[in-house]
């Protein structure tokens, strides 16, 4: 069964607020009724023990009264006398009238009624007539009765006012009990609530959080899905309408780098063929001034050709159409055939150039591990002063293989560091050759050696002056087969 829910944010907020409020409300209503219902019992209470209070002192004093006036009327046997008895039975019944209320309350009716009984049997025994000495001893010592009947009535008044006392403590002590249940219950539920309506918040937010890192990291190709509020998902169908636009932009720049590249490699290829049949002596035999120039040619259609094989490269790596040929091949080999085919820029620059290669085989693909040595080894050379040293070094562990790239130049700035991999960052040091870079080799580097699920850092070691580099691939065969070896 599916519960409706609000579309909106704005709604999904205002039923979120509503019912994490609602049991707050509920139990503030409930201690306000509560409270009012036992300030008006207290009252009540209060009101009923000050006249029980009052109306018992006055009915002992009316039964004093009563027999004093009896023994008085004994002795003077005068109408005034009986007059003022008369009268004060008619108060000590008007006593009794009022106490009615209370009387039935406390079950006390009957003493009530035998005290009224009692005062109106004496009274009327005295108004006949003259009664005799013993008759009328016998009337005042009812009075000792009546006394007793009027203290058990007020006993039982005062009882009953302790007893609707103990109540109202024991109203008040489960009141108190009930709210504490009702403030623990409270509590952890109104939690859940509030954790339960931040996540139907949350979860969208986060996808959408998820959706504008995916963008801002070139992610263009997982589909953009947000489900929750109607207005989340609106934002979510507009962040998918701009990944599909920013993907199109990519294969549009991807398309064109590809043709562009193309395009240049013809006519490229055309100008290294001739200045080859120039070196060649093919049209005729060159003096040392021309080779010279002829080799300057030669150089710079080499670096040409390497800053088009990168655009093509990066281009491929964008589309995610090359895949790894993976090769046994002994690393130093494939170094110093980079070096020797970057010489003559080399010996140009007055560069110095160490190795300190160990001789180890690496599992790679070679094609894509040159690029990386040439692109380093091109960019060192680029920033590295006249009579500068680049250093390669390259080692290996028990499962990975570690290769360094480090020069004497300027190193790079601070605020560059974050930016440097990524394509067509050119930084604002003065760059070496005739030729500027695109930007894009140490994009190529990255690609390349991600490839192989490597990684590529700059190392601040402090051993180097300049930029220094530190390339980690795994050798997964490598460390298959040492494995294989150990459990051999």
């Amino acid at each position: 069964m599916k519960f409706p829910r609000p579309h909106s944010l704005n709604g999904l907020i205002l039923v979120g607020f509503g019912l994490v409020a609602l049991p707050l409300l509920v139990a503030v209503i409930w201690a306000l009724f509560n409270l009012d219902r036992l300030a008006e019992q207290s009252e009540q209470l209060v009101v009923t023990g000050v006249s029980a209070a009052a109306n018992n002192r006055l009915l002992a004093q009316q039964a004093s009264s009563l027999e004093r006036v009896s023994r008085q009327y004994l002795v003077l046997r005068n109408k005034d006398s009986l007059t003022l008895l008369r009268q004060d039975l008619n108060s000590l019944e008007a006593t009794l009238d009022d106490m009615a209320a209370l009387t039935e309350q406390a079950n006390a009716v009957s003493q009530a009624r035998a005290i009224r009984v009692l005062a109106r049997r004496i009274v009327r025994a005295l108004s006949e007539g003259n009664p005799r000495t013993t008759d009328a001893e016998a009337m005042i010592a009812e009075f000792a009765t009546l006394r007793q009947r009027v203290t058990r009535l007020s006993d039982t008044l005062d009882m009953h006012i302790t007893l609707e006392l103990s109540k109202l403590q024991e109203s008040t002590r489960h009141a108190q009990q009930v709210s504490a249940w009702q403030t623990a219950a409270l509590v952890p539920g109104t939690l859940i609530m509030i954790l339960f309506f931040t996540l139907l918040v949350a979860r969208p937010i986060r996808q959408i959080d998820r959706a504008i890192t995916q963008l801002g990291e070139s992610g263009f190709s997982k589909e953009i899905k947000v489900k929750g509020p109607t207005d989340l998902e609106r934002l979510g169908r507009q962040l998918e309408w701009l990944r599909i636009r920013l993907l199109e932009l990519a294969q549009e720049k991807n398309r064109f780098l590809r043709h562009m590249s193309h395009e240049l490699k013809t006519p490229l290829a055309n100008i290294r063929e001739g200045t080859e049949l120039l070196l060649d002596g093919t049209v005729g035999d060159l003096d040392q001034p021309q080779r010279e120039v002829t080799d300057i040619l030669r150089l710079n259609g080499l670096k040409l050709q390497q800053l088009i094989e990168n655009l093509l490269s990066f281009s491929a790596w964008q589309t995610k159409n090359e895949v790894l040929a993976l090769s046994d091949f002994p690393l130093r080999a494939l170094v110093i055939s980079v070096a020797k085919a970057q010489r003559l820029a080399l010996k140009a620059a007055q560069i110095q150039l160490r190795l300190d290669i160990e001789d180890i085989v690496v599992s790679a693909d070679r094609d894509k591990l040159r690029t990386v040595l040439d692109n380093l080894l091109s960019n060192a050379v680029k920033f590295t002063p006249k009579g500068g040293i680049v250093t390669i070094r390259a080692s290996s562990t028990p499962d990975s293989m570690v290769l360094e790239f480090a020069d004497t130049g300027p190193g790079i700035p601070e605020d560059e560091r974050p930016k440097i991999f990524e394509a067509f960052f050119q930084g604002q040091q003065e760059q070496g050759g005739q030729i500027a870079g695109t930007g894009i080799g140490l994009s190529v580097v990255l690609e390349c050696v991600q490839a192989h699920d490597g990684s590529v850092k700059l190392v601040e070691s402090g051993e180097f002056s300049g930029a220094h580099f530190r390339i980690v691939i795994p050798q997964k065969k490598a460390a298959a087969n040492q494995r294989i070896a150990a459990n051999a």
